[in-house]
């Protein structure tokens, strides 16, 4: 393990390319706290004290790293730019003209990142100004005193809030490009994993002064980082199982010379669709509570919201219900037997004992409903898990399933990329002795 540490610094790119990415890291983090003129943080955090944190608001709240309960200039996070990924991935599949660039490959793949840029700066406007209205709104229930400055409200506060709030969304998408195109990994999922990942410490630290303070027994801690070391370990496996299809390549005559077939595999991962289906499920289970936001004192409403409380039964089942049924919708979108059936069918390659064409895409349609079965409960589970384990052991911070699988789909990712930049070297190393180290 030292020796590979060794190795990663002395290849002069690839250590400019870790410190280059520690860099913008730090740059996100200091924008992070930067707060959004005219708010009132004290009353701010009044009313966030009031906030459950098993909502949407907690989940999007989490991906920014806590920038969306501050209000700073990084409040939007990257969020609305996954967003607008996901909107035009989902227009691919209903018109022509995006299905049409989604296969037309470098060119192709330039004109959708540009209206990806396009949505971005649209959702940010959107959501910027749904927040400035939000927090116009927002009133310590301690003081009684508003969340923004008296001067400041109305029109005037909305256009600041938004040009803020915007800005940020862009600058952050920005400073993720910079990472996939100079660092290493993928920066936008790196500045989701940075978010995530700076609340750890938080959570840790008041782990331990409940010990310290004899809140919670030495036994039951013990259990807990048992309970979250076998989850991550869980999810680990669950992310890198995949079923390989055998593909056969025959042999190619072109012109004088002959080349041999290839034996190759086509790799379908259990959970394809990632954490997509939480964020859909997330969303939808959010409307009992903004239904009963608009009517306070109907005791209808009330007993309706009962039954969907975070951690309840109904809740659970509903929840599981919705992410099962995203998890088969988003796999569907994303991957299409019929185009892989056609690739395969014009490139020569072919499935044993499965007939090119038709026959081809059945098949694989059926394997992959087979094996999203389990993905979609495992999504399911890793979902709802840590609602079980706050209501058992009264854990005062969000151990998500989601959280983890993120951070755990990223780390993976980012160690494949840093795995193969130590490879290309190394083969490198074998055949002059010592050129790695000369490399400096």
């Amino acid at each position: 393990m030292l020796d590979t540490i060794q190795n990663i610094f002395r290849i002069v790119e690839l250590r400019k390319r870790i410190l280059f990415t520690l860099f913008i890291i730090f740059i996100y983090r200091l924008g992070g706290h930067v707060p959004t003129p005219g708010i009132d943080p004290q009353v701010l955090a009044d009313f966030i004290a009031q906030s459950s944190q098993s909502s949407l608001f907690g989940l999007y709240d989490m991906f920014v790293g806590g920038a969306f309960r501050r209000v700073t200039v990084f409040a939007l996070g990257i969020m609305p730019y996954i967003s607008a990924s996901i909107i035009i991935q989902l227009l691919g599949t209903v018109f022509p003209y995006f299905h049409k660039l989604q296969r037309e490959g470098g060119e192709g793949r330039k004109k959708i990142t540009q209206y990806t840029r396009y949505g971005t700066v649209l959702l940010s406007v959107i959501q910027a100004i749904g927040i400035s209205i939000f927090l116009q709104s927002i009133v310590s229930p301690k003081t009684g005193l508003h969340a923004v400055q008296a001067d400041l409200i109305g029109v005037k506060f909305t256009l600041l809030t938004t040009i803020a709030l915007t800005t940020g969304t862009m600058f952050i998408m920005w400073l993720g490009e910079q990472i996939t195109q100079k660092g290493l990994g993928n920066g936008i999922s790196l500045i989701i994993f940075i978010g995530i990942v700076a609340r750890l410490p938080q959570a840790i630290i008041a782990e331990v002064q409940q010990m310290i303070s004899g809140v919670r027994h030495p036994l039951i801690e013990l259990i807990i980082l048992a309970i979250v070391v076998s989850m991550t370990a869980f999810i680990v496996m669950m992310t890198q199982a995949m079923r390989r299809i055998p593909i056969q390549t025959p042999k190619k005559v072109v012109g004088t010379k002959m080349y041999a077939g290839q034996n190759t595999v086509l790799p379908l991962r259990l959970n394809m669709a990632g954490v997509i289906p939480i964020i859909f499920a997330s969303s939808i289970m959010t409307f009992p509570g903004m239904i009963k936001s608009f009517f306070p004192e109907s005791i209808v409403i009330d007993e309706i919201f009962r039954w969907f409380a975070p951690g309840g039964v109904l809740y659970s089942l509903m929840f599981a219900l919705l992410i099962i049924f995203f998890t088969y919708f988003y796999t569907a979108i994303i991957f299409n037997p019929l185009d892989i059936a056609d690739n395969l069918k014009r490139s020569g390659g072919f499935i044993p004992g499965i007939r090119p064409g038709k026959k081809t895409a059945e098949f694989l349609d059926n394997v992959l409903s087979r094996i999203t079965l389990p993905g979609s409960v495992f999504l399911a589970f890793i979902s709802i898990a840590p609602f079980l384990l706050m209501g058992a052991m009264n854990i005062n911070f969000y151990f998500g399933g989601t959280s983890v699988l993120i951070c755990v789909g990223v780390a993976l990712d980012s160690l494949q990329q840093l795995e193969s930049h130590l490879q290309m070297r190394n083969y490198e190393g074998f055949l002059k002795k010592g050129r790695l180290r000369g490399r400096r």
